[in-house]
């Protein structure tokens, strides 16, 4: 077993991340013991797992990095700060946001870190399967599709890999409430990725902009489910996707509109916050995500 202390620069508030990752039944969390359990990828493509667990503070973050095999703790320390930020700086998005309109939202919510998604595959899947349905459904049906065609170390749950789902059959997806169309999406956007016409390995090399020409070719891919790959995928700063729902609605509390935005009015919102768009936009669904909670 080999375990590591890793410091990260301030502010980070790995509370309020555990929580956000709560959300999603899949991840391994225990907030009480303020810990993670991660799935990970050795660099010849064998599965383990690795924790992540806090024993700082928001303004002194210190974590424990641990895991089985000590043959793998530098692609486990590698793949972590990726996964959450830890080499990016949140104090310079924080001095940018207090010179913008949304300087009372940081402030609120100083110190809520952005996580990416486990791994690339997983988060296109996601996205797709999470296309223009309530966030509870989204997760119960990217749960089961998880569960039922991936695989699990030690409690920890992997996604399929995707030559596995390019086997599926559609009725494979039916059967699991998934529609005709978010089957036949998810069967053969995973059918062009096995067969390497889609390669997912290049895309972190490429542009937003060569992203989103790249994947919107993909029948079943559009702006709204690049633009989220960009953020939660590729870990792009700079996205802002106009057409969610739950950012319209998040605007519209915020600024106590009285009704939900349109696409040219976030547009005009939004000019202040580049070059940390996607700070923004989780904030905001940050915003929307709790008061929820609140209601419930």
């Amino acid at each position: 077993m080999w375990k590591k202390i890793i410091e990260v620069n301030p502010p980070y508030d790995f509370d309020e991340l555990l929580d956000r990752s709560s959300l999603d039944p899949l991840h391994k969390v225990d907030v009480n013991n303020r810990m993670m359990q991660v799935p990970l990828y050795d660099e010849e493509g064998n599965p383990f797992v690795a924790t992540v667990q806090a024993i700082g503070t928001t303004e002194a973050p210190r974590f424990v990095v641990s895991g089985q095999n000590e043959s793998q703790q530098s692609r486990a320390l590698i793949e972590l700060e990726r996964i959450f930020q830890w080499n990016h700086s949140l104090q310079e998005v924080y001095d940018h946001f207090k010179q913008t309109n949304l300087a009372a939202l940081f402030q609120q919510q100083a110190g809520t870190p952005f996580m990416l998604d486990f791994h690339l595959y997983d988060c296109l899947m996601k996205c797709i399967i999470h296309q223009q349905l309530n966030l509870s459904f989204a997760f119960q049906l990217s749960s089961s599709f998880a569960q039922t065609f991936g695989f699990e170390i030690d409690g920890v749950w992997f996604y399929p890999r995707p030559k596995d789902v390019a086997k599926l059959s559609y009725e494979d997806l039916r059967k699991m409430k998934f529609s005709q169309r978010k089957a036949e999406y998810v069967i053969d956007t995973s059918r062009l990725i096995a067969s390497g016409e889609l390669p997912l390995d290049e895309l972190p090399n490429m542009s937003d902009d060569e992203v989103m020409k790249t994947l919107v070719k993909v029948r079943g891919i559009g702006p709204w489910t690049v633009q989220n790959v960009l953020m939660f995928g590729l870990g792009r700063p700079n996205l802002f996707p106009v057409a969610d729902i739950g950012l319209q609605n998040a605007i519209k509390r915020y600024f106590d509109l009285e009704k939900k935005p349109s696409k040219e009015e976030m547009v005009q919102y939004s000019k202040e916050w580049s070059p940390y768009q996607s700070y923004a936009s989780l904030y905001l669904w940050r915003s929307i995500e709790k008061k929820r909670r609140e209601t419930t």
